[in-house]
């Protein structure tokens, strides 16, 4: 547990408590979940299966301020650490600057990057503009940045959703192909953009995902993560029209890494569930045999939201 954990607790506990629930004015939300203190076994998401966790936009430039809602990396990576994961799957974004795959080994090795053995990323938007990720997870993902894996009896698909700079109708038939080939209970789709997303509209989705979700949607897969809003959201299951349906895809919304969270300008959207921007976070689950359970927790001790859920 870092010494800027303890004293973020100590702060939030004190003055922050009292604002629960509670808009600051300014558009951001305070945790509505419980606070509990930090211990190095977090508490877990429910069944026996395998843990992942998932966050997207999480390290600033290096050598940026630390804030509470600023390049709390350290402190999310801190988090996830204390979960075990079996897996990390970086939802985009991972790091943020202009000086390529120097700013991955002065920034993201120090705090994320003791996790990149056990890592599963996909490109963000900023990826493109700074170079070196390719470099930097040469072991975990090479061009054009898409591909599957199993962990247990779930099908993972990790996305690369970046399609004016790859050939994505080359992605798309190889997304039906392998989804028809390895049928499965249970799967989810990885990528950086969300289908439907609150923000600085009332729907800051991306149609980019659309496809992704059109394919997906199509072999009945269960879970959708993204990142690129910098805060946590999750959605009932939708279809690709926006309708909650027991036949759609659940969507979790995870840009909470560290790098920064942003207020919520306009309404919630439309099948928005539990929404939190007071810190950064990690999103935790377990992909159990025939569920999926979910527990996300912010880097300042408040449990924001839990969930179990049946995959079709």
């Amino acid at each position: 547990m870092t010494r800027r954990r303890l004293l973020a607790v100590a702060a939030l506990t004190a003055a922050g408590l009292v604002l629960a629930g509670c808009s600051d004015g300014g558009g951001s939300y305070q945790p509505k979940g419980d606070v509990t203190p930090f211990r190095y076994h977090p508490p877990m998401p429910a069944g026996s299966g395998p843990v992942v966790v998932a966050v997207g936009d999480m390290v600033c430039v290096p050598g940026s301020r630390v804030t509470v809602k600023r390049c709390r990396d350290a402190d999310a990576a801190d988090l996830a650490r204390d979960y075990r994961p079996d897996y990390l799957l970086a939802l985009g974004d991972e790091q943020y600057g202009d000086d390529g795959l120097a700013d991955y080994r002065k920034g993201y090795a120090k705090t994320w990057g003791k996790l990149r053995s056990i890592t599963k990323p996909v490109p963000g938007n900023h990826q493109y503009d700074v170079p070196g990720y390719f470099e930097y997870f040469r072991q975990q993902t090479r061009p054009p940045g898409y591909f599957a894996f199993d962990v247990k009896k779930w099908r993972i698909y990790a996305i690369n959703d970046n399609c004016t700079k790859i050939d994505c109708d080359a992605e798309l038939d190889w997304l039906e192909q392998d989804m028809a080939a390895n049928p499965r209970r249970c799967s989810a789709i990885v990528l950086h953009h969300p289908l439907f997303a609150s923000g600085v509209t009332t729907a800051s989705g991306s149609d980019v995902a659309r496809p992704f979700w059109r394919v997906a949607l199509g072999h009945g897969a269960d879970l959708a993560l993204g990142g690129h809003l910098h805060q946590y959201e999750r959605f009932r299951p939708m279809l690709l029209d926006g309708r909650p349906s027991p036949r759609g895809m659940t969507q979790l919304v995870a840009g909470v890494g560290g790098a920064s969270v942003r207020p919520l300008i306009e309404g919630r959207a439309r099948g928005s569930e539990a929404f939190d921007n007071s810190s950064a976070g990690v999103l935790a689950l377990r992909l159990n045999a025939k569920d999926f359970s979910w527990r996300y927790r912010t880097v300042d001790g408040f449990n924001i939201d839990v969930g179990r859920q049946a995959c079709h």
